[in-house]
């Protein structure tokens, strides 16, 4: 990861790091503070308890999931909010912290974003994917990072909600949701993702 980091970082390359699990293990917290101070990062995505232990150096993650008590809500909205902004200013990084709702934010703007299902918390490897997304959005438009990773998280949850309408069609379980939001995302396209997005900035 270091090596791949500072190459990418010495050919002007998007980096992108998902810190998973990183406040749940000794091992998970010492790689994501290697990682940052070794490689400069364009955009950091993770769960609250993830993005709140890489702004606090230990958290209360549980396992690769976010402690309940962390969740994002209407009512601390606007606080999470201004702490993005704030550990973007630090990182120099965009910040995008997902789950109910979605926060993507530098330190001047930031974008809510509600598109998703519920069902996406209930297999592997979504969040991985989306951040494999994020990667690819960026790498396509180096200088629009923000934008990029918004447009990502909008085009993953617009997947779920879609692949949750197949779902409901076929009476699908969760392993053909995974096939679904996967199938959606080879499918996504720009009118779809304009037609679909709930985003606004902030």
């Amino acid at each position: 990861m270091l090596t791949a980091g500072k190459k990418a970082n010495e050919l002007s390359r998007p980096v992108v790091l998902d810190p998973v699990g990183a406040g749940a293990s000794s091992l998970r917290t010492s790689t994501t503070f290697d990682l940052l101070k070794q490689v400069d990062f364009s955009v950091i995505r993770g769960n609250i308890s993830e993005i709140k232990t890489v702004s606090q150096g230990a958290g209360t993650t549980k396992g690769v999931e976010a402690d309940a008590s962390d969740t994002v809500t209407g009512e601390n909205l606007e606080d999470t909010i201004a702490f993005a902004k704030k550990l973007s200013e630090k990182t120099k990084s965009v910040i995008a912290i997902t789950g109910a709702i979605d926060i993507v934010a530098d330190s001047c703007k930031a974008y809510v974003i509600s598109n998703g299902n519920e069902l996406m918390s209930k297999i592997t490897g979504a969040g991985c994917m989306l951040t494999a997304v994020i990667a690819a959005f960026c790498a396509a438009n180096p200088t629009e990072i923000l934008n990029a990773t918004a447009s990502a998280v909008c085009a993953m949850g617009l997947c779920g909600e879609l692949a949750y309408e197949k779902l409901m069609k076929n009476d699908g379980g969760t392993s053909s949701y995974r096939t679904y939001l996967i199938d959606c995302m080879s499918k996504m396209t720009a009118g779809i993702l304009e037609g679909g997005a709930k985003i606004e900035s902030r």
